[in-house]
């Protein structure tokens, strides 16, 4: 058992941004469709600030808010990678950054958005960690610090994005919701069940959240040779 878990836990450290690392994978140009898709869905008013959240856990939602930012990153616009999970937070393992201080510092009062903020090897990528782990997340995300931190960070990056617990879980996805331009909720082929997804759609839309697309993650891979045609000419 104690073996199962250390390599379980030498596996979520090893965890790949494959957008930046295989840039020219077939899973890298999916995440670039998402990116245009988001822009067009947000063609009125520039998105500035996401959410990206599930169902429940283990659906992908931190690997795809961590390759999402690292692709808006490569198109030039600066980035800041939040880990709104104060819960079981992932981010710093997947960018391999010390999780010490961070959003839970800033919420209290002991740190600035700068001390804060760690630089990624993705150029143009920031993140900020979720830092200790706080005793209250739903009332440290609801503050007026959050939205202070929301307003100061509009301020030095081009987009925002907050990776959050699963919606059925806990309230604090909705909580955030109100704080950003959109939200994008990820689903997992084969495990996310439908009336899953659709409660947690229901909720957020009960936050009034603005909810941009699904994110269908893990699909099984059929044959095709459309990808090939293009990748290879």
């Amino acid at each position: 058992m104690v073996r199962k878990s250390r390599k379980k836990q030498v596996a979520m450290k090893a965890r790949k941004i494959i957008a930046n690392d295989n840039p020219k994978s077939p899973i890298a140009e999916q995440y670039r469709t998402i990116r245009a898709n988001l822009q067009f869905a947000s063609v009125d008013k520039e998105l500035q600030s996401l959410l990206i959240t599930s169902a429940g856990p283990s659906e992908g939602k931190s690997m795809t808010s961590a390759n999402m930012a690292a692709v808006f990153a490569q198109q030039g616009k600066r980035v800041l990678l939040v880990d709104g999970d104060l819960r079981k937070p992932t981010v710093h393992h997947s960018f391999r950054l010390n999780n010490t201080k961070g959003l839970s510092n800033f919420l209290v009062g002991r740190q600035t958005l700068k001390e804060t903020t760690q630089i990624t090897a993705v150029d143009n990528l920031d993140v900020l960690p979720s830092g200790p782990i706080p005793p209250n997340p739903s009332e440290l995300l609801g503050s007026k610090a959050m939205h202070k931190l929301m307003m100061e960070a509009r301020q030095h990056y081009d987009l925002i994005i907050l990776d959050t617990p699963p919606v059925l879980a806990v309230s604090d996805s909705q909580v955030l919701a109100r704080e950003v331009d959109g939200v994008m909720l990820v689903v997992r082929s084969g495990q996310t069940e439908f009336q899953a997804a659709e409660r947690a759609k229901e909720l957020l839309e009960q936050s009034k959240a603005n909810l941009l697309g699904v994110v269908l993650n893990d699909r099984e891979k059929k044959n095709s040779n459309y990808y090939y045609y293009y990748g290879n000419s």
